[in-house]
């Protein structure tokens, strides 16, 4: 794999991760009031749902681009449409200035470390936003080559581990990361940075050839 697909990955994926969703949510939620360690058991949820995505991505792909070209098309211009559509969302609520973190409320309920884990998998494995992003953007990073399945788990593996880094630090440093991700001027520039960057991708991805 060359550096320059595994840096342009590694910013996508950061970018990805750091946006507003399911998955803060949930940290906002727990740590409050089930503490930093059912946090961090959230957060070993959200990796190992990032195999599950990544896996079914693979194989589903892999089958995709043997099989049928015709199938590659529709598969790759809903996803090239979706990405777009997220750009433009994004850069919608860039200039409008709004903010998803607003209305977020702690739990009301002590969560067990299992408890902690299964919510955090269900999160992120029934997050669309994540589905969406192995679906659409992944095609622009696997090759058709000798280790090519090797290489798509080192993705999947840096985008697991950017997500335990982020979620981590908001764990350990919750109460200054709030006020931030709360800040109407930190959320529209990182809205507006996600929405030029997928826009970008998806054109690049409604470009691709199988």
């Amino acid at each position: 794999m060359e550096f320059a697909t595994l840096l342009s990955f590694t910013f996508i994926a950061a970018l990805l991760v750091m946006s507003p969703g399911p998955n803060g949510v949930l940290i906002a939620k727990t740590v409050p009031t089930s503490g930093k360690t059912a946090g961090f058991a959230n957060v070993a949820g959200f990796v190992a749902a990032f195999y599950v995505h990544g896996a079914l991505s693979i194989l589903g792909i892999s089958i995709i681009l043997v099989q049928s070209a015709q199938a590659f098309f529709i598969v790759k211009m809903l996803g090239a449409a979706y990405l777009c559509w997220i750009g433009v969302k994004a850069l919608r609520d860039a200039w409008s200035g709004l903010s998803q973190t607003q209305n977020i409320k702690p739990a009301r309920r002590q969560r067990t470390l299992l408890k902690a884990f299964i919510e955090g998998f269900l999160t992120n494995a029934l997050n669309p936003k994540v589905s969406m992003f192995y679906l659409a953007a992944f095609p622009q990073f696997i090759t058709q080559t000798h280790g090519a399945v090797g290489a798509s788990f080192v993705l999947v593996f840096v985008h697991s581990m950017l997500n335990l880094v982020w979620f981590s630090a908001m764990i350990v440093l919750f109460s200054r990361l709030a006020i931030a991700a709360r800040n109407n001027v930190f959320q529209r520039w990182l809205k507006g940075i996600t929405g030029v960057v997928f826009i970008g991708f998806g054109a690049k991805l409604a470009t691709l050839k199988p």
